[in-house]
């Protein structure tokens, strides 16, 4: 080490205590969740879905974000704790979630964002299929995505809220970077072809109008698969996020085509049961109304008296009358507050029917 000053050499010595200190104290924070494993197990709680607690961890991430004095940022400490949290969970009981597939989609990243990488994964062909897996019970959660802040709404997830069981247990937000992606025997200059899910697509428009007017663009079921028939095409590209460029060997041509800098999707997370208050949380409603003069009006109306915010207002056509809607709201508060139930019962006096898809913790990270 000739030529090293002291100093680094102390500093170093430093990290290497530090870090011997945070490794017993994960190992001890991974034996303290087996024990909380064995009690839940001595007292009956044997239903794998009760280990992961929507509430308990955002109340834990929420409070060492607070305690957090940097140098590093709340997001970045709040990741680290997510893994930490994560492979002591899998300790307990391997968390089991179902998505939206194939593997290399946002979805699989939004999934990775909430759970941590300890998380067994199952991924779907169709948001349906995702339902179905939770309400079967073959996984524990599912992760579906709801909205795009350039597209708007994916109607299909709101569609299967319509005859389900299925709760929403919280969400997550992921930032939506999407790139140009290219194989090895691509012929960057010859590239007449662009595969992409629609919504990915339409995020980019200008881009790609801009870039390459003439390439045909043909949507398919998941940026994943887009990148899959990329890697045997030498005239073709696919706009797909990085981990599907990872996945399927294939190189970034150019980074951030989307169209606005802060795209962005969110992700419902959905399960079977309901979520206790963790302190900051969100309720998520589907309303019918009667089929007269004010009646949107006269709901939304309750909501200012009772001061709840409201975050969200989206309308479906009926399934049940023609050219008549129904309207899915999201608002902030727990059902079990006292201004949120005087809402949803003069809501239930209000409304044609009423249906609580879930309350649950805003998300954090």
């Amino acid at each position: 080490m000739d030529g090293v000053p002291k100093t680094l050499n102390h500093l170093r010595g430093r990290i290497d205590k530090i870090d011997q200190q945070i490794a017993d104290l994960i190992s001890e924070r991974a034996s303290c969740a087996q024990e909380v494993a064995a009690v839940k197990g001595s007292s009956g709680e044997e239903a794998a879905a009760l280990f992961y607690r929507p509430e308990r961890e955002a109340q834990v991430l929420r409070a060492v974000m607070e305690r957090n004095k940097g140098p590093l940022d709340n997001e970045e400490i709040g990741r680290l704790f997510r893994e930490i949290m994560s492979a002591c969970l899998a300790l307990e009981q391997p968390t089991k979630v179902a998505f939206l597939g194939p593997e290399g989609t946002f979805t699989q990243q939004a999934v990775t964002k909430h759970f941590g990488h300890s998380a067994v994964l199952s991924p779907m062909g169709t948001i349906d299929e995702v339902f179905r897996e939770v309400e079967a019970g073959a996984a524990h959660y599912g992760v579906v995505p709801v909205e795009n802040s350039t597209e708007g709404v994916v109607a299909h997830t709101l569609d299967n809220f319509f005859d389900s069981n299925i709760q929403i247990c919280g969400e997550v937000v992921l930032r939506i970077h999407q790139n140009l992606l290219v194989a090895d025997i691509t012929n960057t200059d010859n590239i007449s072809r662009i595969y992409s899910h629609s919504q990915s697509l339409a995020q980019c428009r200008k881009w790609l109008d801009a870039n390459y007017p003439n390439a045909e663009r043909v949507p398919v079921s998941s940026n994943a698969e887009a990148a899959k028939r990329v890697k045997g095409e030498w005239n073709s590209a696919a706009v797909a996020g990085v981990t599907a460029a990872e996945l399927y060997g294939l190189q970034v041509h150019a980074e951030k085509v989307e169209d606005r800098p802060d795209n962005s999707t969110r992700f419902l997370i959905i399960g079977m049961q309901e979520v206790p208050p963790s302190g900051v949380d969100k309720t998520s409603i589907v309303v019918s109304l009667h089929n007269e003069p004010g009646a949107l009006y006269h709901l939304l109306e309750s909501f200012q008296r009772f001061d709840v915010d409201l975050t969200r207002l989206e309308s479906r056509p009926s399934r049940t009358t023609r050219w008549s809607y129904m309207f899915f709201v999201d608002f902030k508060g727990h059902r079990g507050a006292d201004n949120i139930q005087q809402v949803l019962m003069e809501v239930c006096k209000k409304a044609a029917e009423l249906k609580i898809l879930g309350s649950y913790p805003v998300g954090i990270l």
